[in-house]
């Protein structure tokens, strides 16, 4: 990859050293680029991504996220940060964030659930069970326990991807790597989600590695992580229901070899296309009254966040409401 005037080149090379002909892309109409392959490029580039605000995402060989170039910080503001790192070292704060994160993802999962439960797809027990979880979510005295009552409530409604799946199974949940098909989508497109909060995150004067549901830890942006929580069900889940029911990714998109289930470059690159198109789509907003894109939804969270650790206005976790 190399810069060609106001224009990204991108030049396939062989086993063999050869290069093939190359591909410009007018660097306006990049957002963000993800590597799931070797990537050369010069100092040269990275400052022209940098001045053009463009991330580069990075995955390695099982397709699991590993890094990200970022452009400087231009929005990082004193104040937010001060706040923030506040809201996080409260427990009472901390908590009550991370409670609403964990309520909107439950509502939006449960959203998924009925909506297939009308459609012939017998969901109503996990849905049960996800009510009853989702009842002890404000009676939880700390994080921890917070996050047990999370990773149960995920637990049960990842048990609805068979019913919900037509051609395949699921299983247990499998990450590093990835043992079926199913496992392989969800590792892929959560990543895909991870990403893309990491992105709205950087347009705010939020930092991303100070967190509330999540722990804050080395080298990751944790705050992402929070709030991919939230958007996980609606635009992960729902394209991967769609994507395989729909078969526009089949089992010959999968590589299984390896004791690993891997997408293919041509699975990958329907997912990926699938996905921009996703983010794209727009849907009227219930409180601006106007459109906005999923995308956009994201940066809206992202502000709300903000709003609430300012003191601003109480956080309320985005719930779909279609």
């Amino acid at each position: 990859m190399s810069r060609k005037d106001n224009t990204l080149k991108f030049t396939p090379v062989d086993e063999e050293g050869n290069e093939g002909q190359p591909k410009y892309i007018p660097v306006e109409t990049v957002d963000n680029l993800y590597a799931f392959g070797s990537l050369d490029g010069n100092s040269s580039l990275y400052n022209f991504l940098g001045k053009e605000q463009i991330s580069v995402h990075f995955f390695d060989y099982y397709e699991h996220y590993t890094g990200s170039f970022m452009p400087k910080d231009y929005l990082l503001a004193g104040r937010m940060l001060i706040a923030q790192a506040d809201a996080y070292a409260k427990p009472k704060k901390r908590l009550s964030i991370a409670q609403k994160l964990v309520e909107g993802a439950a509502f939006n999962m449960l959203k998924n659930l009925r909506y297939y439960n009308n459609r012939d797809k017998d969901t109503s027990a996990i849905i049960e069970r996800i009510e009853a979880l989702m009842l002890s979510i404000y009676s939880a005295t700390d994080v921890e326990s917070l996050m047990g009552i999370e990773g149960n409530i995920r637990m049960s409604y990842y048990n609805a991807f068979t019913v919900i799946i037509n051609d395949f199974e699921m299983g247990n949940r499998t990450k590093q790597p990835p043992s079926n098909e199913v496992n392989c989508m969800v590792s892929f497109v959560n990543s895909m989600c991870y990403t893309l909060c990491l992105d709205m995150i950087y347009h705010t004067q939020l930092n991303p590695t100070i967190s509330f549901l999540h722990q804050p830890g080395e080298r990751r942006y944790s705050l992402a992580l929070d709030i991919a929580e939230i958007f996980k069900p609606l635009l992960a889940d729902r394209l991967i229901f769609s994507l395989l029911n729909k078969k526009q990714i089949q089992p010959c998109d999968f590589d299984t070899r390896l004791n690993s289930c891997l997408l293919k470059e041509s699975g990958r690159k329907t997912v990926a296309k699938a996905w921009d198109e996703k983010l794209s789509e727009t849907i009227k907003h219930r409180s601006l009254g106007r459109s906005v894109s999923y995308k956009h939804l994201v940066k809206l969270e992202c502000y709300k966040i903000s709003k609430h650790i300012l003191g601003m206005e109480d956080y309320k976790p985005f719930k779909a409401w279609w």
